[in-house]
């Protein structure tokens, strides 16, 4: 019987060592997710993970991208969470070190505010941001988190070929200025679209909050406004982000180095007439033509956004 133990023991290192080497954890990874009924992806086979092809950059200290996925401290956890997020994984787990005593603590505080997580979800592009997120604690210290997008890989394809079809449409190409390409894109946008006033006591029949809103309905709020706009600009290859206060939502976007507002909502009003029009007040201002405005809708956090100068 010992020497049957034995023998099994050894040819379990023996797996164990060649899935390491060879198949970079994948037996490792069945085993464990048949095991736990997940298929989360584990931070032990982080090297097979795939990246997003709208992977953002790094624009903010607020968050870094990050190799380490075993926190320390909330910093390094607000890190992976933002990592999680700008490669697109819908699942990941990943284990607190043992010297980060209020690991779950914070973990609780930010699922339970959502502020934090929603600022992180702006500096990411639409396509990998949420809609919701969870984060699950099991009794082997691992923590599972799992995202449900906001857009599906079926809404991904729809609104990609609907814009391309507008950009041909519209010969945007044609124009030499990248000022005129986004202005041209901007005017269509203001133009088939009005603001959803539904959308705020959730009587609207509109996906306003979205780009399947903003590019199929003809109904927008800000978050559909902008984020038509982002997926656009990143189309275009320029560097942007989504900049959100409580209230409010826009585009900044980085031209000949300086970071440069559109508010396509507030571009986009309704006169006391009822009469639609288009205006170019928020249109690639500056940051400091933008606060000077003293609008009250337009304040930033300076410790997320500040990249934007």
């Amino acid at each position: 019987m010992k020497k049957i133990f034995t023998f099994l023991i050894s040819i379990l290192i023996f797996i164990i060592i060649i899935d390491e080497k060879i198949f970079n954890d994948s037996i490792y990874n069945i085993v464990s997710n048949s095991i736990n009924n997940t298929t989360y992806k584990l931070v032990k086979n982080i090297d097979a993970l795939t990246t997003s092809s709208y992977l953002n950059k790094d624009y903010s200290s607020y968050v870094k991208s990050t190799t380490n996925f075993t926190p320390r401290n909330k910093q390094e956890l607000l890190n992976i969470y933002y990592t999680i997020l700008n490669n697109g994984w819908d699942n990941f787990s990943y284990y607190c070190d043992d010297s980060y005593t209020n690991c779950l603590d914070d973990i609780k505080s930010l699922t339970k505010t959502a502020d934090t997580f929603s600022q992180i979800n702006q500096l990411v592009h639409p396509y990998n941001s949420f809609s919701t997120i969870k984060s699950n604690y099991n009794e082997d210290g691992r923590i599972d988190v799992s995202i449900k997008k906001k857009y599906s890989e079926d809404d991904i394809i729809k609104i990609n070929n609907k814009i391309d079809n507008i950009i041909n449409e519209l010969n945007i190409n044609k124009y030499n200025s990248v000022e005129e390409k986004i202005k041209v894109f901007h005017d269509y946008l203001a133009n088939t679209n009005k603001y959803d006033s539904n959308k705020l006591n959730k009587t609207s029949i509109y996906n306003s909050d979205t780009a399947i809103g903003t590019l199929f309905e003809g109904y927008s709020i800000c978050s559909g406004y902008t984020d038509t706009l982002a997926i656009f600009l990143s189309k275009l290859g320029i560097d942007n982000v989504r900049v959100a206060n409580n209230d409010h939502t826009w585009n900044a976007l980085l031209l000949d180095n300086k970071w440069k507002h559109i508010d396509l909502t507030w571009d986009d009003p309704i006169l006391d007439n009822g009469e639609d029009t288009i205006i170019y007040d928020y249109f690639l201002i500056s940051s400091s033509n933008l606060n000077s405005l003293n609008d009250n809708g337009h304040f930033y956090s300076i410790n997320i956004y500040d990249f934007i100068k």
